[in-house]
């Protein structure tokens, strides 16, 4: 209905955070350790969310939003998963349904990222498709 009402603005922003969960911020009790991992699971599957990273187990989200801030698509991925190689997921990701007859909607008209996904395999990429893309580099500290 949003998209009917031209209440999307078809402009995606991609980028990603990571998600850090420690056992205590689940209530488990400091210094109580498993004697084996829940489910009889000894290795997390690489399509998992939780991933080891120096920084522990960490979850990655991968997000194309509008410019009104409303998320048009989300990957989950392990926290050590680059950021590049799931732009084509995300974008293959953004569908929104037709009120009528019709496809949904499945093309921006532009993307925005920054320099994590500033790659000529994306550009091409996006030429493919016919979106136009915008490259912004992140504010530097103190400038």
């Amino acid at each position: 209905m949003a998209d009917a009402k031209g209440a999307i603005a078809w402009d995606l922003g991609v980028d990603s955070t990571v998600c850090r969960a420690r056992q205590h911020a689940a209530g488990a009790r400091q210094g109580d350790l498993q004697n084996e991992p829940p489910g009889r699971v000894f290795a997390e599957p690489g399509d998992h969310g939780p991933g080891r990273s120096r920084g522990g187990f960490t979850t990655k989200l991968h997000l194309a939003v509008e410019q009104g801030q409303k998320p048009m698509s989300i990957v989950v991925t392990a926290g050590r998963r680059g950021d590049s190689p799931q732009f084509e997921p995300v974008l293959e990701k953004v569908r929104v349904p037709r009120i009528r007859l019709g496809r949904p909607r499945v093309r921006p008209d532009r993307v925005r990222a920054d320099k994590a996904y500033a790659f000529r395999r994306i550009r091409a990429h996006l030429r493919r498709r016919g979106i136009r893309c915008t490259s912004y580099l992140a504010p530097v500290a103190g400038a």
